[in-house]
Parts: structure tokens; C-alpha cells; sequence
């Protein structure tokens, strides 16, 4: 009986170390590319181009920052991505809330059917063609802030999330404020909302990192409204570098290489939404996992 236990614990013991490695191994390859974009970003581009295989600047500089931040205009782009950020986010929330409790309704009727609708357009488009007659020529939105805001009101797949949230909560509460005389309106703003708050953090995220990192519609329609990424993007496209990596000059040992200027780009469009992600971490992953269980 005592050999059969401890047969049992020794087994225990090694699936525990088994499962400490794999869960090391997951760190290391989840962790080693941003530290290797980090490490590439703070290192010498002419050493970089000799090998990009490192965590920690083998040549520490600061000069492919430099090049980057040398741009005049590059203040301005960032405020216009923090407010395109911000203010699509909470538009966002607004509209995709509201459409989900309304096809969340049991009594109306075509919820069903508008359903399907709108699931459809997120495997058939019309196209890039159309949209751009549509927002360009219809919409006449071209170099308008509201270009950035419009267009992605509605994501179909956050409706589907804010709505199987929306389905597991009580219908006593909307019956309930029913007979107190409260309207939908009021009931979407009172009832719904504040018991959707995991819901709503997780679809402000995914919009607000979709507006963050969106760049190509400012390429295409808003030019003269130029955000951080689209700036970010078109001084990466001028980062070019026509020397020998292994015979480098004294008057080139500040250049950059478009490796580097890649690399320092990643990072600059990347900690901001590291820094905002901690803080709805909790409400994103019950946001996901509550919404998810519903039938």
C-alpha cells in the first residue's frame, strides 16, 4: 500500500516538474522577442546588421531613437493618435453596447435575422473600392477627424461578445425596471451598463489597440490629419542605409539601418498600450471568460 502511494507522489512530483519547464519554455519564447526588439532598438545598427540574435544592446545607443524623434511633427501625430484612441474607444463602447441589447431583446423580432446579417460582413466585404467611394465621395469624410471615428463604430465581433454577456444576465432586472415605467433607453443606461462593466473594458481595449494601431486609414483618407503610426511608418520607409556592415567609417558610425529604425518604431507604438493594458487586465479577462459560457 505504501509502495502503490508512493509510486502515486513520485508520479505527482514528475508531472509538476514537467509541468514548471513547459511553463518556463512557454516565458522564454513569449518573452525573447520583445526583449530581442527591445535589445535591437538600444543596440548600434552597424552591429546589428552583424547579428540580431541577442536580449541585452551589445553597443548601447540611443541614436535610432534620436533619428526617430527628430521628426518636428511627430508631438502632434501622437495627441492625434491619443484622441483617435480615446474618443473611438468611447464612441465605440457607446454604439456597439446599444446595438447589442437591442438583438439581445427576446421580443424583437428580428434579431435573428439582422444576427446573421451582421455575421456575414465579418467574412464578406465589399471591398476597399466601395469603402473608399463610400467615405470619400458619399460620406464626403476625406481629411475629417470623423474619418477616423465613423468608418469602425461597430465591430460585429465585439456585438457578439457585448450580447452573450448581455443574454446571461437576469431578465428579471429588465422586467423588474419595465414596471417601474422605465423605457429601454433607460433601461440600456441604467440596468444594462453598469452591470456590463467586464464587457465593456474588454470591447474599449479592442478598439482602442485597433485605433492605436491603425495607420492605413490615415494613408488612404486623412492625410492632413497624420497619426503616430502613419508618421512612425513613413519615417521607417525613409530609414535607408547603403554602406558595407563590415567595413564602417568614422563618418557613418551614427548611421542607422532600417532594422534598427523597425525596431525602436515597435517599441514606440507598443508601450503605450502596455502601459494602459495592467489596468484593465482583470476586467478584460472577465469580460472574455463570463460572456463565453452562456449557450
Amino acid at each position: 500500500m505504501k509502495s502503490k502511494e508512493l509510486k502515486t507522489s513520485n508520479s505527482a512530483k514528475a508531472f509538476d516538474y514537467v509541468l514548471v519547464v513547459f511553463c518556463l519554455f512557454l516565458i522564454v519564447i513569449t518573452v525573447y522577442p520583445f526583449l530581442n526588439v527591445l535589445a535591437i532598438s538600444l543596440n548600434d545598427s552597424m552591429d546589428t546588421m552583424r547579428n540580431v540574435n541577442f536580449i541585452i544592446p551589445r553597443k548601447f545607443t540611443l541614436s535610432n531613437y534620436t533619428y526617430i524623434f527628430r521628426e518636428n511633427d511627430l508631438g502632434e501625430a501622437f495627441m492625434m493618435s491619443v484622441l483617435k484612441t480615446v474618443v473611438g474607444a468611447v464612441f465605440g463602447v457607446i454604439c456597439t453596447s446599444m446595438l447589442a441589447y437591442v438583438l439581445s431583446r427576446k421580443d424583437f423580432y428580428f434579431n435573428k435575422i439582422f444576427t446573421v446579417l451582421f455575421v456575414i460582413t465579418m467574412y464578406v466585404s465589399g471591398g476597399m473600392i466601395p469603402d473608399y467611394l463610400l467615405i470619400t465621395r458619399t460620406l464626403k469624410l476625406s481629411n475629417s477627424f470623423w474619418v477616423y471615428i465613423i468608418p469602425g463604430l461597430i465591430w460585429v465581433y465585439n456585438v457578439i461578445l457585448m450580447r452573450s454577456y448581455i443574454d446571461g444576465l437576469p431578465d428579471a432586472l429588465q422586467e423588474a425596471a419595465k414596471l417601474d415605467g422605465a423605457n429601454d433607453f433607460t433601461i440600456w443606461r441604467k440596468v444594462i451598463l453598469p452591470l456590463c462593466t467586464p464587457s465593456l473594458a474588454t470591447v474599449a481595449l479592442f478598439v482602442a489597440v485597433g485605433q492605436w494601431n491603425s495607420f492605413m486609414d490615415t494613408y488612404l483618407y486623412a492625410r492632413e490629419l497624420p497619426t503616430l503610426q502613419y508618421v512612425l511608418y513613413e519615417i521607417m520607409e525613409q530609414a535607408t542605409i547603403q554602406i558595407d556592415p563590415h567595413s564602417v567609417s568614422s563618418q557613418v558610425k551614427n548611421a542607422v539601418s532600417p532594422m534598427s529604425v523597425r525596431m525602436a518604431i515597435t517599441i514606440v507604438a507598443t508601450v503605450p498600450i502596455l502601459v494602459v493594458y495592467p489596468f484593465l487586465q482583470k476586467y478584460f479577462v472577465g469580460g472574455m471568460t463570463l460572456g463565453a459560457v452562456k449557450d
